[in-house]
């Protein structure tokens, strides 16, 4: 039997009207050694049911609980690693953001109107998270 690799991610988009949070992370390494804009996102821990790391990654990054983020769709492709990714992509909606404490994980984050998103090259991965945005705004 082949020894498959595989990551299971999940991310939050995190909406308040009509922007959308993103953040960059420092530690480059640890996100595929990738830079640039992310949605909050991170690797299930051994056993995690995909709805509590999505409350982890808010709590833990953000320092935001009682959001009850849902799942809006799944994501399964193949990694530039050709290991499976199976990603479990939330929204939430919040009404004030001026709650929000980056943990030291973070160097930046800001929010973005989604009629002005950050281009494509400044987005990690490809801008995988403005795909992921506009799928679940339904956004072309």
């Amino acid at each position: 039997m082949p020894d498959i690799k595989y990551k299971l991610i999940a991310d939050v988009a995190l909406f308040t009207g009509n922007e959308v949070l993103l953040l960059k992370y420092k530690d480059e390494n640890k996100y595929d050694h990738q830079a640039g804009w992310f949605l909050p996102d991170d690797l299930l821990k051994e056993f995690e049911h995909p709805d509590e790391a999505a409350d982890r990654i808010l709590l833990e990054q953000l320092n935001l609980s009682n959001i009850n983020p849902a799942l809006d769709h799944i994501e399964s492709f193949k990694g530039k690693d050709s290991s499976w990714h199976l990603v479990f992509h939330y929204k939430a909606e919040i009404n004030n953001y001026l709650d929000i404490v980056k943990s030291d994980e973070i160097s930046e984050l800001d929010w973005f109107d989604l009629s002005e998103l950050p281009a494509k090259k400044e987005v990690a991965h490809n801008g995988w998270a403005l795909f992921t945005i506009k799928a679940i705004r339904g956004l072309k």
